[in-house]
């Protein structure tokens, strides 16, 4: 897996490092990460969470993500880390868990805004009657991340 230095970007105190810039103009917010041993230290800790998430296990340790949202969106995704691999919630229970019980809709929009979908398991939530929902990644890799966590719908 190539990690490209020269297209890390950081925000705030640049301690977490969020995804590849495209390079467009909407990026002007964020500022070259100019440490190489910071952005390889980054790599490989992201690297070995995935590997361990898609091994259908949960990650001892998640490298310092950058999860810049509304309140509600970081509310949905604080509450999306809590379920455990193999385990899923529905988008009425993620409602219900951070107060917002009627939210059940915009908490299937915060899973879409959701920018680091693996490491921050949006793919654990299903619609009402254990149906799949929507993923960002695409229904069939929803399915394929279930399905290395064993879970049936």
């Amino acid at each position: 897996m190539d990690f490209p230095s020269n297209d890390c970007r950081r925000r705030g105190d640049g301690s977490q490092i969020s995804s590849p810039s495209t390079g467009s103009k909407k990026d002007s917010s964020r500022r070259l990460l100019p440490d190489p041993d910071k952005i390889r230290d980054w790599h490989h800790a992201t690297q070995a969470a995935l590997k361990t998430i898609l091994a259908g296990r949960a990650a001892k340790k998640l490298p310092p993500l950058d999860t810049t949202g509304t309140e509600f969106q970081q509310a949905v995704w604080r509450e999306l880390r809590k379920i455990s691999p193999g385990k899923t919630k529905s988008y009425g229970e993620i409602a219900r868990a951070i107060g917002k019980p009627k939210a059940v809709r915009a908490v299937g929009g915060a899973c879409g805004a959701n920018p680091i979908p693996v490491l921050v398991p949006c793919h654990r939530v299903l619609a009402a009657n254990n149906k799949l929902g929507g993923f960002g990644g695409g229904l069939e890799w929803k399915r394929k991340l279930l399905a290395r966590e064993a879970v049936k719908f």
